[in-house]
């Protein structure tokens, strides 16, 4: 009985012993696991839709992240921002919103959510209370002005030549012809909304800014970035720049990722 005992005792002491290594080790790999938000929310811009973002989309998944290509309809800012508050509802955890050019615009309205940890511009627009997208853009013209016309209902399309030379001036002659072919028109009642309550006044941000952007002036886009106090940096393209230099918009949105967590 005795032995019987001295084994019992034995085997409950290596099991707690166990436990207790076991918990340690857990807890030293908690440590030692990179903090940082594991969702992205990928918010496109007017005369574009969440395809846009096609080349990023498999880098940052990649990197283990959960990504979605918010579809909004451009056809008034609040119907933009109610699509991607939805898409910010569906998720559990905390997100990182990327806005490129007049998606800029939803990402500051909608950013103030609890769940939005932090913000990415991407050639983009980052209104202050009362501005909007339209507004912004006029301030500094560009190129593009001119390529802009309107419908009897109220919405804005590119010319062919608008998006060849002052859109995408640096990708494939196959992809321009495929944007020229699938760009969604914009409200103007959508560049005209104004943001109430700009996120980037109490979350982190980031900011791309296009060094050969003929839609968004670089200079506007540059005073922009530095007025927001973001982490900002210059890539030598056009304005759809996710599609002509995805990887530096990929490297960052996974830094940006990794410490808006940790902001």
């Amino acid at each position: 009985m005795q032995a019987l005992k001295f084994v019992r005792n034995s085997l409950v002491a290596c099991a707690t012993l166990l436990s207790i290594t076991n918990t340690a080790v857990k807890a030293t790999a908690q440590a030692q696991t990179p903090s940082g938000v594991k969702t992205v929310l990928l918010i496109h811009g007017a005369w574009a839709d969440g395809s846009s973002w096609s080349k990023v989309i498999p880098l940052l998944e990649a990197k283990g992240l959960h990504v979605v290509a918010v579809q909004i309809p451009l056809t008034s800012f609040m119907d933009d921002v109610a699509a991607t508050q939805r898409a910010i509802d569906l998720e559990d955890g905390p997100v990182l919103l990327v806005g490129h050019s007049y998606g800029g615009a939803v990402i500051t309205e909608v950013g103030n959510d609890p769940k939005v940890a932090g913000l990415v511009y991407v050639s983009a627009v980052a209104p202050d209370k009362g501005e909007s997208t339209l507004g912004l853009i006029m301030s500094v013209p560009t190129p593009i002005g001119a390529e802009l016309r309107p419908d009897k209902s109220g919405f804005l399309k590119l010319t062919p030549k608008g998006i060849a030379e002052d859109f995408a001036q640096d990708l494939s002659a196959k992809e321009i012809a495929i944007l020229t072919a699938t760009q969604v028109p914009a409200s103007v009642a959508a560049m005209k909304g104004e943001v109430t309550n700009p996120a980037w006044k109490s979350k982190p941000s980031w900011y791309i800014v296009g060094g050969n952007d003929r839609a968004i002036s670089p200079v506007l886009e540059a005073s922009l970035a530095k007025k927001i106090g973001a982490t900002t940096i210059t890539v030598p393209s056009s304005h759809v720049i996710m599609l002509s230099k995805p990887a530096k918009v990929a490297d960052v949105i996974i830094g940006a990722a990794s410490q808006a967590g940790s902001k």
